[in-house]
């Protein structure tokens, strides 16, 4: 346990921080799972609407640093190649 005050107030500012880069990767998770789902459908237009979401959700937490902007930048690329394959079809 803490005993200083500054070590109290680094536990409280951690414990803030890390729910709320957990909300955001949750975030992210959850709009790749619907682009995901969308495309096992087989529907390209759908699959398309919610990797339109799912780039705006990766790009709004790639800006705050709670993932790499490379990170962010490789699973957009690898989300829009499936896209294409899809459509390709």
């Amino acid at each position: 346990m803490p005993n200083t005050e500054s070590a109290k107030k680094r536990v409280r500012q951690t414990s803030k921080l890390q729910s709320r880069n957990a909300w955001r990767k949750r975030r992210v998770k959850d709009a790749a799972g619907e682009f995901l789902k969308a495309l096992t459908a087989g529907d390209a237009v759908a699959a398309e609407k919610a990797m339109r979401i799912a780039v705006r959700t990766i790009d709004k937490v790639a800006a705050t640093g709670t993932i790499h902007k490379n990170t962010a930048s490789r699973r957009k690329s690898r989300m829009a190649a499936k896209l294409a394959a899809l459509t390709k079809k």
